[in-house]
């Protein structure tokens, strides 16, 4: 028997993060074995690439991939980034947990990057996401979501949630420990986020460990496994560059992607799972049968 029909948002994250990267993402929309990308507005590439996925509008989704934790910011931020450059995640994490961050200047950084999407694309985000997905940790949740009330986005953007049921995590069996952590960062978000009137997805999966030895065609089926409602799964794929090697040390494992990506294995893959990308996880949800 052939499977249901499944509706899937897959997001390449770190679009504007280095010129190969960027360029790999566009490569794989186009090809459409991509139905999501989210922007590091605070990078340099940012504007210079942004018309390649203007051609894309309406094919695949674009977001703001909050970044706080790499490169630099687009304002001065004399308590958070005293140097000029974002902490490392690690850094941020601490103060997060403890309610010592200086939310007034995290606040002013989430608008100016949601203006800088706006102001290279002409419209607000489809939807917002975070780099390592500082998005939900504590503190930074409230400012993002009080950010986009202000902005007037509330009911005209969707955030992502990057926990799943513990079960659906334990089951796929990649970068659990991983998974798991972020599961519990991100307790209470989507329920924040509904009740400041913004729609999330269900289900998340595409953690990895980023190992030089992992089996990418494995990685992937199981990242399509255990699905939720409103789905999203995430990658990671792009062209290695210099640039890329200077800042990031997942490095490899993105040109892996693309390759996987690409190829006639992963379009086997959608046609024996009978899964549909799609640019939204509202979408997805009205395609699997779940309604709004």
């Amino acid at each position: 028997m052939s499977p249901s029909p499944r509706s899937v948002v897959l997001c390449a994250d770190d679009f504007g993060m280095t010129e190969g990267v960027s360029r790999g993402i566009v490569k794989l929309a186009r090809m459409g074995r991509l139905s999501a990308t989210s922007v590091m507005t605070n990078r340099p590439w940012w504007p210079r690439l942004a018309p390649h996925l203007k051609e894309l509008n309406g094919q695949v989704g674009v977001g703001l991939h909050l970044t706080l934790t790499l490169g630099e910011p687009l304002g001065a931020m004399p308590a958070f980034a005293p140097g000029g450059t974002f902490p490392a995640y690690g850094d941020l994490l601490r103060p997060a947990v403890s309610g010592s961050l200086p939310l007034h200047e995290i606040s002013a950084e989430i608008d100016r990057q949601l203006g800088a999407f706006e102001a290279a694309f002409a419209r607000p985000p489809d939807f917002v996401d975070g780099h390592q997905h500082v998005h939900v940790l504590p503190g930074i949740r409230r400012a993002l979501l009080r950010v986009l009330q202000g902005r007037g986005l509330r009911g005209r953007v969707w955030v992502r949630d990057p926990g799943d049921r513990a079960a659906a995590i334990i089951e796929r069996r990649v970068a659990l420990g991983k998974a798991l952590v972020v599961k519990g960062l991100a307790t209470g978000f989507a329920r924040a986020a509904r009740l400041a009137g913004f729609a999330t997805n269900q289900g998340f999966s595409g953690f990895s460990p980023f190992d030089a030895k992992r089996d990418t065609a494995d990685d992937f089926r199981r990242f399509f496994a255990h699905l939720g409602a409103r789905p999203i799964v995430m990658c990671h794929p792009g062209h290695v560059d210099a640039e890329l090697r200077t800042l990031d040390p997942v490095v490899e494992p993105r040109q892996r992607e693309y390759d996987y990506l690409s190829s006639p294995e992963f379009g086997a893959l959608l046609e024996a799972e009978a899964i549909k990308l799609v640019p939204s996880p509202l979408l997805a949800g009205a395609d699997n049968g779940t309604g709004p």
